[in-house]
């Protein structure tokens, strides 16, 4: 619920999705879960001019923002990790192709494409791998001398992960239980399965770590040249 330009980093990820017609959305709920089922269930209201009945308490909406979004806020424990958070989630998911995100880094990915990739590979997951840019700035040392020096290069050619996934029904057959880090036996099991395969992302890409992670991002909003904001 960190706020980049005034909203919530999970709206803007809810944004990149539904932008590229994803609008079903699951949310899985732990810590501060009141905070979250709060702002959906308040949002329309907040964002709108209202009439309110004093004397029957009735509500009347004028005009204000409306996503066409379906949410389902699922509490899925304080101490759950991340893959026993996505167990808990398979009743709402189906039997069908879905797509997850951690909902902490924004990008400017063709999800449309991504699912694409994903069914074409035929693999049970899908995950988008990066080049994220550099926190550091580089140095190029011919001895001890300095003959190049870059603030904050675009990258180092290393691909990570950037936190959107595609996933089959079938993961969940790797996921044991609330204990279950997805990042660790999961992901490494599915790899040496052969069942991961990645989708790579040459556009721009950035977490939300840091309290530095979240002014630097803030700022790309006010200056109107936010990289990931794909939508109208």
């Amino acid at each position: 619920m960190v706020e980049v330009g005034g909203r919530p980093i999970l709206w803007h990820v809810m944004k990149i999705y539904a932008h590229h017609g994803f609008s079903r959305f699951v949310v899985c709920l732990g810590y501060k879960a009141e905070v979250i089922k709060a702002y959906f269930l308040e949002r329309h209201h907040m964002l709108s001019d209202l009439v309110v009945s004093l004397a029957d308490g009735r509500v009347r909406t004028l005009g204000g923002a409306r996503e066409d979004w379906t949410v389902t806020l699922v509490d899925t424990g304080l101490t759950t990790q991340t893959g026993g958070r996505l167990l808990r989630v398979r009743p709402f998911v189906g039997e069908e192709t879905f797509l997850m995100s951690y909902a902490d880094g924004v990008a400017d990915i063709d999800l449309s494409d991504l699912v694409r990739f994903h069914r074409g590979h035929g693999r049970l997951a899908t995950v988008t791998a990066v080049r994220p840019p550099s926190r550091f700035g580089e140095l190029e040392l011919d001895g001890d001398q300095v003959t190049r020096f870059a603030e904050k290069p675009a990258g180092t050619g290393r691909w990570v992960s950037g936190g959107f996934f595609v996933f089959e029904p079938g993961v969940f057959d790797y996921l044991a239980g609330d204990e279950t880090l997805l990042e660790r036996d999961p992901l490494e099991r599915l790899a040496l399965d052969g069942q991961l395969m990645a989708y790579r992302h040459d556009g721009f890409w950035h977490g939300m770590d840091t309290l530095k992670d979240v002014q630097e991002l803030d700022r790309m909003w006010a200056s109107g040249r936010a990289p990931w904001k794909v939508w109208d």
